[in-house]
């Protein structure tokens, strides 16, 4: 397939070498100011399509999204450092028709922009990157806690009724029936009765009984624990550009 004529059609197309390598996104056109024709293009290319190469357009072909071009991509990538300014001066064209060996032609390339009066490109672009922190907890194993139960001893005082008996000596005055009944025994003796005494007196005893349940667990508390730490940025600058060509 034959050129397009027109530069927005030739612009952002991905350029390959002539064995199929991919070289990178076509960034200008830059049509011989006496033929009109697209002569040369600018292919991004280098780390991050920073550095831009001077590629011929003589015996190039378009296959969809895909400009082929007929030089190796070795080749571009270390064509001469040229200006990518509107024109290319005659010294400049000449040293790039050296390199890629090809005949000279007349007439100065110029780069063609669209109607805004910027060129029509695709802008070099990089990825910015930063650290950020992501926070999360973890359960680790901080102490152990233990049930233990030891016997200790302690005196207690308990109060605890007892009863006794005491002697008590009744006297009652006899009838005038009983009078009688004695005095005909009467008579003047030694005599003697016992009463036998009892009393309650503490009986201590003992017993061991279960009184409670002791057990250990767990419960889950929350609290606010502040974390700091360093994280880095990358940022971007520009160096060699115009501060009056920065947009």
């Amino acid at each position: 397939m034959t050129l397009p004529a027109r530069a927005e059609d030739i612009i952002g197309l991905t350029a390959h070498d002539k064995s199929g390598a991919k070289v990178g996104k076509v960034g200008q056109v830059y049509y011989n100011d006496q033929t009109e024709q697209p002569t040369w293009v600018t292919v991004n290319t280098g780390l991050f399509g920073m550095n831009e190469s001077f590629v011929p357009l003589q015996n190039a072909r378009t296959e969809g999204d895909t400009l082929v071009v007929a030089h190796d991509k070795a080749v571009i990538k270390d064509a001469p450092n040229v200006g990518h300014d509107q024109h290319l001066s005659e010294s400049e064209e000449m040293e790039l028709y050296r390199y890629y060996g090809l005949p000279t032609q007349r007439g100065v390339a110029t780069d063609r922009r669209s109607e805004s009066g910027r060129t029509s490109r695709e802008a070099a672009s990089m990825t910015r990157s930063e650290e950020r922190l992501n926070v999360g907890t973890r359960t680790e194993e901080v102490g152990k806690a233990r049930l233990r139960k030891h016997v200790v001893t302690e005196e207690q005082q308990v109060s605890v009724p007892v009863r006794r008996e005491e002697v008590r000596v009744e006297r009652t005055p006899l009838t005038g029936a009983e009078r009688s009944a004695a005095g005909k025994h009467a008579d003047f003796s030694d005599a003697e009765q016992e009463v036998v005494l009892h009393e309650e007196r503490p009986v201590v005893g003992k017993e061991t009984v279960p009184v409670e349940k002791v057990q250990l667990g767990t419960e889950t508390v929350t609290e606010n624990r502040t974390v700091r730490d360093k994280v880095r940025k990358e940022q971007v600058e520009v160096d060699g550009v115009d501060e009056r060509r920065k947009r």
